[in-house]
């Protein structure tokens, strides 16, 4: 076996996560600890309010832990600087969310460009190329509101891409898409994931989608209850 196939890409250590609503204080993780590995696909399910989006945010340096740890590639994010968090972002991962997120007055081609526009360079041949990966070849030149929501989705999955991230993040990244749109959709963010050896790591409701992956980890009121090994 490849040793890379061994290593840990992402590590979660003893994740709590609370909120301060009034007086009330709501605990969404209660210590959860998980690894993914380097080329993995690992899906998280559980019923609405189970702690699967705050996890996957908290793994993906976009929500602070209030206790515990994550490792990504074996180096602890939230203890470093701010600036420093937001380059291994930029630089490590892509992210792709259930409502899309484009800019309504860019182009496709300018969406899928944002991440590399941030980074100081600018990437049109790469952005194309993307968008003809994803079957939109013929639509660089439309809004946001000229393309469905499949479309939509796709060239969010493109701008994910831009920077060639080692690890995708997607919370329900099917969840404002019709069934047969939806499988398209996680098909293609699979096929991305195989071909340059990404690891995946998907929230979504659907548990049958789910058993794609190669792990399926369930959260029930902020713990794992549950870790399985794919079909």
């Amino acid at each position: 076996m490849n040793s890379l196939a061994v290593e840990s890409a992402v590590e979660a250590r003893d994740i709590v996560r609370t909120f301060e609503i009034g007086e009330n204080r709501i605990e969404v993780l209660k210590g959860v600890s998980l690894e993914a590995k380097r080329g993995e696909k690992l899906f998280l399910v559980g019923p609405s309010g189970a702690g699967k989006t705050s996890l996957l945010y908290t793994l993906a340096g976009l929500e602070k832990p209030n206790g515990g740890d994550v490792l990504i590639d074996g180096r602890s994010l939230y203890r470093l600087s701010r600036k420093e968090q937001a380059r291994v972002r930029n630089e490590t991962m892509g992210y792709v969310f259930q409502s899309f997120f484009l800019m309504p007055e860019l182009t496709a081609l300018e969406n899928v460009m944002v991440p590399s526009l941030i980074r100081g360079r600018r990437a049109k041949e790469r952005a194309t190329s993307l968008l003809e990966r994803v079957g939109l070849g013929a639509r660089t030149g439309h809004l946001p509101n000229e393309l469905s929501g499949g479309e939509q989705q796709r060239v969010a999955i493109a701008r994910s891409l831009m920077n060639n991230p080692k690890i995708l993040f997607a919370d329900e990244p099917t969840g404002n898409l019709d069934s047969k749109t939806g499988i398209a959709v996680m098909d293609l963010l699979m096929e991305l994931a195989d071909e340059e050896e990404r690891t995946l790591m998907v929230v979504t409701h659907d548990s049958s989608l789910a058993r794609i992956g190669d792990r399926t980890i369930t959260l029930v009121d902020g713990v794992i209850v549950s870790d399985n090994i794919g079909e």
